[in-house]
């Protein structure tokens, strides 16, 4: 299985075509494409490439499905026998997207089911009506 670790808000993040992760919020409209180019690290079934500090040309598509706050999170500070508390509380914002695709230099990496099948035309299969069974008769 294909992975990339990218950098995005400050953190650096192992990533899977086929997977959602929740990242720091990014200022673009859900059910939109987002291209992250921060590729520190690559690894396809044993074949490497590690960026320094970047990798070239190493792109990672994603789809934002989601804006979102995380869990909250009480900063409690206390001095003793000063009398002096404070309490604080913290969500963070968040985004969540879908991981389409990696890929270096234009040439595709690895790429979600997901997305491959979308793009492939639909077939529709027709039950055979009861002229047609006469006929096969």
């Amino acid at each position: 299985m294909a992975y990339a670790i990218i950098e995005t808000g400050g953190k650096q993040l192992r990533v899977e075509p086929g997977r959602f992760y929740d990242i720091e919020r990014l200022a673009v409209e859900e059910e939109d494409a987002v291209t992250i180019d921060r590729v520190l690290f690559i690894d396809n079934d044993g074949e490497s490439h590690v960026g320094q500090p970047l990798i070239e040309g190493a792109t990672v598509e994603a789809t934002v499905l989601s804006h979102l706050r995380g869990r909250k999170i009480i900063v409690y500070k206390m001095r003793p026998k000063k009398k002096t508390r404070k309490k604080q509380g913290h969500r963070q914002e968040l985004t969540r997207v879908m991981i389409n695709s990696i890929s270096v230099n234009g040439n595709l990496i690895a790429a979600s089911t997901a997305s491959t099948d979308s793009s492939a035309p639909a077939t529709e299969s027709v039950a055979p009506t009861a002229d047609d069974e006469a006929t096969e008769e």
